[in-house]
């Protein structure tokens, strides 16, 4: 899947979803553009099928159903790359089934004991 992360996510985290294609928001040419527009230009770049973002504002101020790709919020506690890393098993066994136009929240994982 053709996946793109938000400003917001670190970088790094791209290391973290082997298999698919990740690009960042810079990395597409899109650094400081702010999420409306953004959207519109995923949308319209047909290059993704899924965006990435720790903004939980993001969809209750944008219109999610109309996009041709899905939005992944991932509830973390700060955008740091410790904090989003243990989302990536959860978003690796559910990415397959992310449809566009749907908003999908990814909630902390339990912590497992060492």
């Amino acid at each position: 899947m053709r996946v793109l992360l938000d400003e917001c996510l670190p970088k790094d985290f791209a290391r973290e979803i082997p298999g698919h294609a990740v690009k960042t928001v810079p990395q597409a040419g899109w650094a400081s553009v702010k999420n409306g527009k953004l959207l519109r230009l995923i949308a319209d770049s047909g290059k993704f099928e899924a965006f990435l973002t720790v903004d939980k504002n993001l969809p209750r101020q944008q219109k999610i159903q109309d996009l041709p790709f899905a939005v992944v919020v991932l509830l973390a506690k700060s955008n740091r790359l410790d904090d989003v890393v243990p989302f990536a098993p959860e978003l690796l066994r559910r990415l397959p089934s992310f449809q566009p136009g749907r908003v999908y929240i990814l909630s902390r994982p339990a912590a497992t004991a060492p």
